[in-house]
């Protein structure tokens, strides 16, 4: 049995309120497979369906879907059809589910598939659950097939970001440059070096090496800092056979000549009193 999606409370934004606008450059295009009359026109479908889920404007011939690319010019699938094939290609996975965190995939799927944005934490908590219990084909599945999905885009339209009404439009966000990418990268490249270790252990030569484990401005700081590195192990294991070996010498004094006695004597009191002797 499959959880369904946590209940939230949508906040009011810009692309889910009806409004006036007058068109202008940045008005969006609709791709209709209804209207494509010729060749040419599939092949606008296509490539706005690359631009839309994958976000590359020149696409790559190894990001290319041949085999989806021909079902569509051959009319053999939808459209809806077509951008679930490649929200569930290798390229999708690679590109943007491996290099971003549940929250981060859940918001972009939503601008690329939904042509939205997440409204908020609690939208991405709710789906990024459904992305732990069904994967990414199963987050794919849910958000094509969804009521908003259909609503707005059918079974023959491109989708395209509603309402822009500030920023940057949604296809020109790159997902390999979150935080989440940027920190992972920087494990990846520098297998876990520090600029102690640069120093210490002699691994890196030139200063160049150097400055990829630390930014050059905090060079002379860490210098500073570095001190020369003791083997706490060898120190403890010598100390402890010093102690097992030592021998303490003998500090008593013998002394050949008899040690004078005190005798008691009379002190001039108002009454005879000698000391250690008994009066009765």
């Amino acid at each position: 049995m499959s959880i369904p999606v946590l209940e939230y409370k949508p906040s009011s934004q810009n692309q889910r309120v009806e409004g006036y606008e007058v068109p202008s450059e940045d008005t969006p295009i609709m791709y209709r497979l209804t209207d494509a009359t010729s060749d040419q026109d599939i092949d606008q479908i296509i490539w706005a369906g690359y631009r839309q889920i994958y976000s590359e404007h020149l696409i790559l011939e190894s990001y290319r879907q041949p085999f989806l690319e021909s079902q569509m010019r051959n009319r053999a699938i939808s459209v809806s059809d077509f951008i679930r094939g490649l929200g569930k290609t290798d390229v999708y996975r690679e590109e943007v589910a491996e290099t971003n965190s549940n929250y981060r995939l859940v918001d972009i799927s939503f601008k690329r598939f939904l042509g939205r944005a997440t409204y908020n934490k609690q939208e991405q908590i709710a789906w990024s659950i459904i992305i732990a219990t069904k994967g990414l084909h199963g987050f794919i599945d849910a958000l094509v097939d969804s009521d908003e999905y259909r609503q707005n885009f059918g079974n023959d339209i491109i989708p395209y970001q509603r309402r822009r009404y500030k920023g940057r439009p949604f296809n020109l966000v790159n997902p390999r440059y979150g935080a989440d990418f940027r920190n992972r990268m920087a494990i990846r490249y520098l297998g876990g070096s520090s600029y102690y270790t640069a120093r210490t252990s002699g691994g890196y030569a030139t200063g160049d090496e150097i400055r990829r484990v630390i930014p050059s401005n905090f060079m002379s700081m860490a210098g500073g800092m570095i001190t020369n590195e003791r083997n706490y192990q060898r120190t403890i294991a010598r100390v402890t056979s010093q102690i097992q070996s030592m021998e303490i010498p003998d500090m008593t004094r013998e002394s050949s000549t008899p040690q004078p006695s005190v005798k008691p004597v009379e002190v001039a009191l108002p009454y005879r009193y000698v000391p250690g002797r008994k009066t009765t």
